[in-house]
């Protein structure tokens, strides 16, 4: 009797949950993509050249190579918050998506310029800036994900922080070449590489940490 008391009270005020749906956390995320692109490009934030920018390969390169891995990366994070998801496999293809998105940027600089003036080609200071603004770009769908991470149940919670960190990087890198006006894919290669390893990285640490059940 006492047990069965105990129970009682402590179910007394527990309420329904609602199941959660991996569709409806896509929806969620790809929402805020949409909003934040949107609002980007109404801001006139695109570069004045796009239209001839279009004829060069590399932009093409930058943008299907970053969807790519935002839209594999952001899928195995979202099934991976379902406690029987695993993101391992997902983090594994990512990885060789980037490895074949590399190959094909070093196949695009060996066609351009091969590696002659390599430092004025990096160009460190517009470099830095890039930097800066494609992190700012990957924080909101970073914090979308990072808040239904803690709102859910993962149980490789390191893989789905990876995933988590691989996905708002490459996303805010994807919206970054509207505005980006280097071409160059050794520079391209370089930095846009730099940034999403710093935020995947920041990503594998921080998340874990903060999604503590």
């Amino acid at each position: 009797m006492l047990n069965d008391s105990l129970i009682d009270q402590l179910t007394l005020d527990l309420k329904p949950v609602r199941r959660r749906s991996a569709a409806g956390d896509g929806l969620v995320i790809g929402g805020i993509c949409l909003v934040e692109l949107a609002l980007f490009l109404l801001m006139g934030a695109m570069r004045p050249d796009m239209q001839a920018a279009m004829h060069h390969p590399s932009l093409w390169w930058k943008l299907v190579s970053l969807g790519l891995i935002a839209a594999v990366s952001g899928m195995t994070a979202v099934v991976s918050f379902h406690p029987a998801g695993s993101p391992r496999r997902g983090v594994q293809l990512t990885l060789a998506i980037v490895s074949i998105c590399l190959a094909v940027g070093w196949g695009l600089n060996s066609a351009r310029a091969g590696w002659s003036s390599v430092d004025a080609r990096l160009d460190w200071r517009h470099g830095v800036e890039c930097l800066y603004k494609m992190v700012l770009l990957a924080l909101p769908v970073f914090m979308g994900l990072a808040i239904l991470m803690q709102r859910a149940a993962p149980t490789d919670r390191q893989g789905t922080a990876w995933s988590i960190g691989i996905a708002s990087a490459a996303w805010g890198a994807f919206v970054f070449v509207f505005t980006c006006p280097f071409d160059d894919p050794l520079y391209i290669a370089f930095w846009y590489t730099a940034t999403c390893s710093l935020i995947a990285v920041c990503g594998r640490l921080l998340l874990p940490i903060l999604s503590r059940w």
